[in-house]
């Protein structure tokens, strides 16, 4: 990866995704999380402050080492033992059933083959593990899905090979897990063509 991708996207990402107003949709979404927990794309560790307080421990996956680095007051101030554990979410170096929960915060958009992420979340998650996750990506809406479209050559040059128009929940079951709830909502104060979130829990049989 060049500048760009490793200095500048990084701290674009900080920012639009660690908005305030997203804080009460990241505490929905950690609630529940329990025991061992793997969080898949970490960036700058915007999560920390909404691990329930049941978090054993979190081993975090991130491939860039600014996002490791600007998150390191809110590691520090965690009662939550968190460490730096991967480097990439689509080989996970974990054995089979290691952990209790898993965690994704808008970082299924990106990932290249995400179905391989996902197999292997299912994969170092414990039987009856839940994997939590909330995500933009296909809008409910067919007019907002021809945007959707229209702006995904644009947005993945720009955000680092982020789609619009994944199909999150469908990814998600056809990966083998058993869907609990999954909420989708337009997130207030974002475009509708990227603010079409997936929020939820599933299950590893």
């Amino acid at each position: 990866m060049g500048i760009y991708e490793n200095q500048v996207l990084p701290r674009i990402i900080d920012l639009s995704c660690g908005a305030k107003f997203l804080d009460p949709v990241r505490k929905r979404v950690c609630a529940g999380l329990s025991g061992r927990v793997v969080e898949i794309g970490f960036g700058s560790g915007r999560n920390v402050p909404f691990y329930p307080a049941v978090v054993k421990s979190v081993s975090a996956v991130e491939p860039v080492g600014l996002g490791w680095t600007m998150a390191s007051e809110r590691i520090a101030a965690s009662a939550v033992p968190v460490e730096r554990a991967g480097l990439d979410g689509q080989a996970l170096p974990f054995e089979d059933n290691s952990f209790d929960s898993a965690l994704s915060t808008w970082t299924l958009c990106t990932i290249p083959d995400v179905q391989a992420a996902l197999s292997e979340i299912r994969r170092v998650l414990a039987p009856g593990g839940t994997f939590h996750f909330v995500e933009h990506g296909l809008a409910p809406d067919p007019g907002v899905q021809v945007w959707q479209r229209r702006l995904n050559p644009v947005q993945k040059t720009l955000f680092g090979g982020c789609h619009l128009d994944r199909d999150i929940r469908g990814l998600i079951e056809d990966a083998g897990f058993e869907v609990r709830a999954v909420d989708r909502f337009y997130e207030k104060g974002t475009p509708k063509f990227m603010g079409a979130l997936s929020l939820g829990v599933v299950t590893s049989a």
